[in-house]
């Protein structure tokens, strides 16, 4: 059973800013940048190959929706997507708010990010979300 199956059963704790019945989206504790992100499917499918196609659209529409609120929260030009797949074995999209493309280097990864600082982050882009019209899919709690 991979962490992010744990963390969506609760077992481990999240910081959840999106969530329906294919996938949710949830903070990553190393960030690139603040409000970085991973769109992770309920099924724990190892790979995005191996996705079938209306999981991988409906997480790509999730992982753009979710870059326009970036955009807003955080103030930047753009929003960045990495699908890497190598940290758990359970497919996962990168989405990071962006400045410029060093933020995408995943050796440009925070180490000492606080559970004030993600805890923050996360409750911007919460916000985001619903002043786009997606609060539906807004977890109330953290």
């Amino acid at each position: 059973m991979s962490v992010f199956v744990k963390i969506m059963s609760g077992e481990i704790p999240g910081r959840f800013v999106w969530a329906d019945d294919i996938c949710v989206v949830l903070a990553t504790i190393e960030p690139h940048a603040d409000g970085h992100v991973m769109v992770i499917p309920r099924e724990e499918i190892d790979k995005f190959t191996d996705l079938d196609d209306s999981t991988a659209d409906h997480l790509f529409r999730v992982a753009r929706i979710v870059a326009r609120a970036q955009e807003a929260a955080f103030d930047v030009p753009r929003a960045g997507l990495v699908i890497a797949g190598y940290g758990v074995p359970h497919c996962h999209l990168h989405v990071i708010p962006m400045v410029s493309e060093k933020v995408l280097s995943f050796d440009s990864a925070r180490k000492d990010a606080t559970a004030a600082q993600l805890d923050d982050a996360m409750e911007r882009l919460r916000r985001a979300l619903i002043d786009a019209g997606y609060g539906e899919f807004v977890p109330t709690t953290a």
